[in-house]
This record gives C-alpha cells, structure tokens and sequence, in this order.
C-alpha cells in the first residue's frame, strides 16, 4: 500500500490582523488573519520546523524541496533542511521549485514513484501594500514522508490538465507577483479543474468524496471550483492562515488528515498553471506532535508597521551598532554538527535560568532577548530567544529549540538554533 505515511504542516507563531492594513493604508485588509513567518524566519527554517514536527520515522531514501521564494539561487536550499535534520549523506536531497505548482507536483511525483520520499513544501508570500496578495497570502510550510506501508493516506490515483496561460508571474528579483484581471483566471481554472477531477476519481475508481481540500492562489477560481464540485467537508484555512503559496496543497491536507476518521475519501485540488487532483482513503488520524489546528490557536499579532519591516516594504532606521560580518564557509562546515544539527538536542527542552533584553545589539527587528538556558538532559547555554514578549517572560519557563536565521551578511544566511517559549 503506498500513500503517505507521516505528515504535518508548520503555520509561523506571528499573525497579521487583515483589519490593520486598512486602519493604516485606508484600503485593502478584509476579515481574519493571515500568518507571518518572524524576521529571523525564511523558506528553509519553516520546511526544517515542518519536517521536526513528524512523528519519529526512519530515514527516507531522497529529500525533495519545493517552493517559489527560495532563500538561495543556485545554492540547493533541501541541503540545509537535510543537514539539519541529521539524515544520512547517502540521502538525495534536491530543489524542486521556482513556481507554485512545484509543489504539489513534487508530491504527485513522489506517491508515483517508488521508495520512501521526504516531500517538503514552504512559501512565504506577499504583495505591495494593500494589495490582495498582502492580505490574502500566508506563510506556512507542510512535509510529507511518502512511501509504502502502514500509511496514513492511500493514495488511490490522481489526474492533471495543464495549458499555458497568463494569470500569475514574477520576474527574478521581484518582490511582489503579478496577476491578469480575476474573471480571465476563473473563465481559464474552471473547465481545467472539472477535467482533472473527472479523471481523478476515474483514475482512483470513486464515486463519492467525503472531505474536499481545493488550493490555490485564485481565491475567485478556488471558491468557484470549490462550491461547484459539491462536497459538503471542505478544508479552508484562509480565515486564519491565509494562502500559502507552494505549501498550500499539502498544508490543507495535512489538516485534513489530522481530522480525517478512518476510510473516509479525501480529494485534494490544487490550481495553478492548470489542476492537480489527487485522491486518497485514510485508514487512521495522522498525529504529528503539533497539528495544524493547534498552531492557529496559539498565536500572537504583529503590528502591520513591523511586518511591512520583516518583509523589506519600510527601512525603519537601524541600531546604531555594527551590522554581522559574513559567515566563514571553510568555518560552518567544520562545525556543521552543531550548527545545524545543534549536537543531536534540538529536540531537547530546556528552562530559563536567566535572561536580558537588549536594545543595544544589532538586529532587524530589536530588541534582542539573550537567555542562559539549562537543558533537561544536562548542560548549559546561552541562546537567543524567538517568537517572544519580554515582558510575558519569567525566570523557570520551559523552552524548546527552533531552527532560525541569525543573520544574513553579503547574501549568506547564517542558520542557528535559537529557543522559543514552548506552548
């Protein structure tokens, strides 16, 4: 039986009320919230915090990446995801991205190919201020461990249609994506989608689909799809998290499995550059360590300025403090163990012995909070804290560890352990 055997999704702490945007920009916003990955935040770190939420499993045989807004050109990113997550140098791990539709054609590919297949999807999307994109988008990350055996989700077939037309783009370099006027998009994705899923249940021999989950960067085109196909469970998430882009498909039906009760026929859709529908049975409820409901929950906002900030839209003037020189690559490599595999205890919780905000020290989003931290297996150190209020923190909290940006200097990330109050 092939299918997926483990999955979760990973939806950043940070949420921007769609509400601010208008209370500032006098235009644009709408209802809800959509989520903000942090300043220290990118693609990578969020596809490593999605795979760390999957339930413990062996080692896959490759590690396949997608999303649109990678933090590295020409540079493979699924290496540092690979390197973080300790797996074996005999595992492949390679890019499979640049477009949205990378992403659920990485785990269509994946369900038909053979072997066990770590399956990651991340996105970070955004749009000029006030514009859709800007409220509607999300940023969110999902992983998949595809292979056979005692699955979560059969995979019983799937189908695709695929025709060139121009509804979104992005020149390298872009900020922000580019659309054609709404009406041309859903005229284009709706005879696409009908066609996919007619051979999709004809490819997995149903007749009747118990949950629906349709993604999707059209909003006008998934509602219309959506509503058409006649599904009474449908799995939205664009109240809460918003769109995210390459990960949306898999982090919908990660939380479709997560809720999902046994033998229940769940079809995922997924519009862009055409429609991808594939159609699984669940035998039992997925149970990552963190589910994607329970992230939604525990949130906290930030302020549209400081957003507009994390993604470059505004330079607010910066500490008077000199910016971090680059990174040493002969350096990193040497201490690659600890600084991507933090010496096998990422997964360690810790407690606060003491801590300090510091507004001196630079940082693109002060004030930094520096902490000692006693780890419950033994030791002593001192880390910076993330997805953190000051004033919440108190001597005695339990932390956990999460994988994060220090800095960026002359194009080079600096990736690093940091901890997190944990939830």
């Amino acid at each position: 039986m092939r299918g997926i055997l483990r999955a979760a999704g990973y939806v950043p702490y940070r949420r921007l009320q769609r509400s601010a945007i208008r209370e500032v920009m006098g235009s644009g916003g709408g209802k809800g919230t959509r989520a903000v990955a942090s300043f220290d935040e990118d693609t990578t770190t969020m596809a490593v915090e999605a795979c760390r939420l999957l339930p413990p499993t062996g080692s896959p045989d490759a590690l396949w990446f997608s999303t649109a807004e990678p933090a590295y050109l020409d540079k493979t990113n699924a290496t540092a995801v690979h390197t973080a997550l300790r797996l074996d140098e005999a595992v492949t791990a390679i890019d499979m991205g640049g477009a949205i539709r990378s992403g659920i054609g990485a785990l269509k590919s994946a369900l038909e190919s053979t072997g066990t297949i770590l399956v990651v999807s991340s996105d970070m999307r955004t749009g000029l201020p006030a514009s859709a994109d800007e409220a509607q988008g999300g940023d969110a990350a999902a992983a998949m461990l595809v292979g056979n055996g005692d699955v979560v989700a059969e995979y019983l077939g799937g189908a695709s249609a695929t025709k060139e037309f121009l509804e979104r783009w992005r020149t390298p370099g872009d900020k922000r994506s580019k659309t054609w006027e709404d009406r041309f998009g859903e005229a284009m994705y709706a005879p696409l989608a009908e066609h996919a899923w007619n051979a999709a249940l004809k490819a997995a021999d149903v007749t009747d689909v118990d949950v629906l989950c349709v993604a999707g960067m059209h909003a006008r085109s998934v509602g219309r799809v959506a509503k058409r196909l006649g599904v009474a469970r449908t799995v939205d998430l664009s109240a809460t998290v918003g769109d995210p882009g390459t990960a949306h498909a898999a982090l919908l039906l990660a939380n479709a499995l997560e809720e999902a009760r046994a033998d229940e026929t769940i079809a995922l859709v997924s519009l862009a550059d055409g429609a991808d529908v594939l159609v699984f049975r669940s035998t039992k409820r997925s149970m990552p360590k963190r589910t994607v409901r329970q992230q939604i929950e525990q949130a906290a906002d930030v302020p549209y300025a400081r957003f507009l900030s994390w993604r470059g839209m505004i330079t607010p003037e910066p500490p008077n403090r000199p910016e971090p020189a680059r990174v040493s690559a002969p350096a990193a490599e040497r201490g690659s163990d600890h600084k991507f595999g933090f010496d096998d205890r990422a997964d360690t919780l810790g407690t606060l012995v003491t801590f300090t905000v510091d507004r001196l020290a630079y940082s693109p989003s002060p004030p930094i909070v520096f902490a000692i931290v006693d780890f419950d297996d033994g030791g002593r150190v001192p880390l910076e804290l993330t997805d953190v209020d000051p004033e919440s923190l108190e001597v005695g909290d339990k932390v956990e560890m999460t994988f994060r940006k220090l800095s960026t200097a002359d194009g080079i990330h600096n990736y690093f352990w940091k901890a997190k109050p944990l939830r």
